[in-house]
């Protein structure tokens, strides 16, 4: 009995971490501390390949978050330290009805109005957005992952003064760079 008890936990702990190997995770470095990211393929395959993508062409090393309002999210992955706009990619097909929900810590993707207009930039959520979820006004914002370490970072991001920058509002005064964005 004890035998088969020990053969059933290793075989779900076996499982568990197969599981968890079909979630890459991503760590992003940023000049206030670092934020690992968990990536759910299974739900939101398109936008995980999409930003896999990004990362390993380096395109989010040295970007910055540009857009930051607390209570609400941090989107980067667009501009550059001088709030120059970086080329994308085609844009993607949204996949916000995939479930995930745009709860505290999860990463989704930023677009346009256009529904299928996402490229490179994205939001960590820094509260619960439920009114990004599809359905709840519009088609929704794709959640394809969430924050697993260092939801302190996003915390302390979500705190910095902001302004206006040209046309953009709430852009921190003081650039808060992504020094590299690695996949772990």
């Amino acid at each position: 009995m004890l035998k088969r008890l020990l053969l059933a936990t290793c075989a779900l702990v076996f499982s568990a971490q197969m599981l968890a190997a079909d979630n890459p995770r991503v760590l992003l470095t940023t000049s206030m501390g670092e934020i690992e990211l968990e990536l759910d393929a299974g739900k939101a395959p398109i936008s995980v390949e999409n930003f896999l993508a990004y990362v390993e062409d380096g395109h989010y090393d040295g970007t910055q978050f540009h857009r930051v309002i607390p209570d609400f999210m941090i989107q980067g992955g667009g501009f550059d330290k001088d709030m120059q706009q970086k080329r994308t990619r085609a844009p993607i097909r949204n996949e916000a009805n995939n479930g995930l929900k745009n709860l505290r810590g999860s990463i989704a993707m930023a677009r346009t109005q256009a529904v299928d207009s996402a490229t490179s930039q994205f939001f960590i959520n820094h509260a619960d957005n439920a009114f990004l979820d599809n359905g709840a006004r519009d088609f929704g914002y794709a959640v394809f992952g969430k924050v697993v370490k260092g939801m302190e970072v996003v915390d302390a991001i979500a705190k910095v003064p902001t302004g206006m920058y040209g046309m953009h509002q709430n852009v921190p005064q003081k650039p808060v760079l992504i020094i590299s964005a690695k996949r772990l």
